[in-house]
């Protein structure tokens, strides 16, 4: 947890938990605290256990659940939400980070870097062609396909837009002028495959956005282009996606898969044409401590009995995936 919590913000949990009348306890799991009776607050991350009835038992005086990450599907239950405590996350934290790394990625295969780098480490002189190289893109002017007007997508759509991109948004949820203000033209998904440049994916995990991108929609995309995925694997049919790169037709850049870690003999580890990386994006030291900053917020706010500002309900996080 120490790399959430800069000090101030350490001493601003540490004050909440005076005005709830305990301390603020730093541990590994609930299972190396003595007594949980007492506790009004917990602080989870990334791989811990789920609120089953019976750990809700051992915390009887429990009101919130502050998440230092996104997705709280892993561990918040129906049974959390029928003791009436709150659940709140840190998502919007980690927008600007992975933002960045999609931008990073987009450049990437824009100038396709992955297929020099790879060339230039396995010994191939081919790349230093003109002809062998294919098409080198700027952004400026390069029409790029945003899926999904996300916390993180919106991140993405200003850093794109400030460097002279026409983005095209895909999201059924917003409307042509909701999508101007944001900088892009509103396009429907076949659209913006046959169209974009780069496909950036910034979709939330649904029933109806999985494995959106498929056979049908791979192929849609231009010879060149590129797809990038920060978000999750759930977003594209991971099989069909390696098929169409081992054509070398399209170029990827991906930080999100279907089994993480990637195995070792993973076929997307060998293509020369996919730039890896190991679910990290959001890994920012920046953005670790703007999610600790929004969890001591809701915390404090928790403590002085106002309204928090990042709390997730029953009903949106029964469709997640």
């Amino acid at each position: 947890m120490t790399e959430f919590f800069a000090p101030d913000d350490r001493a601003r949990l540490e004050a909440a938990a005076e005005l709830l009348g305990g301390s603020f306890l730093r541990v590994d799991a609930l299972a190396d605290v003595p007594d949980t009776s007492r506790a009004r607050v917990v602080v989870t991350s990334w791989g811990a256990a789920p609120f089953t009835a019976e750990l809700l038992d051992a915390l009887p005086a429990l009101g919130l659940v502050a998440h230092t990450g996104a997705s709280v599907r892993a561990l918040v239950t129906d049974e959390v939400f029928d003791r009436d405590v709150l659940v709140t996350q840190a998502g919007t934290g980690m927008a600007r980070s992975v933002a960045e790394v999609s931008l990073a990625f987009t450049l990437a295969l824009l100038h396709r870097v992955p297929r020099m780098h790879n060339a230039l480490r396995d010994g191939s002189a081919a790349w230093h062609r003109p002809e062998s190289a294919g098409v080198q893109h700027e952004i400026l002017g390069a029409p790029i396909a945003v899926v999904g007007a996300s916390r993180t997508g919106r991140a993405y759509l200003e850093l794109i837009g400030a460097l002279g991109a026409e983005p095209l948004l895909v999201d059924p949820t917003l409307g042509a002028q909701e999508a101007a203000a944001l900088g892009a033209e509103l396009v429907g998904l076949d659209e913006a495959l046959t169209r974009a440049r780069i496909v950036a994916l910034h979709a939330p995990s649904l029933p109806v956005t999985h494995r959106m991108l498929g056979a049908r929609e791979l192929a849609l995309m231009p010879d060149g282009a590129g797809l990038v995925n920060t978000a999750r694997s759930w977003l594209v049919d991971e099989r069909a996606l390696l098929r169409e790169l081992e054509t070398g037709r399209i170029d990827a850049a991906i930080d999100v898969f279907d089994e993480e870690p990637l195995p070792a003999g993973s076929p997307l580890r060998r293509l020369p044409n996919v730039l890896l990386t190991p679910h990290r994006a959001a890994g920012t030291w920046e953005g670790r401590l703007r999610q600790g900053r929004i969890v001591a917020d809701e915390i404090e706010a928790f403590a002085r009995r106002v309204p928090l500002r990042h709390t997730v309900s029953r009903e949106p996080l029964a469709v997640l995936a």
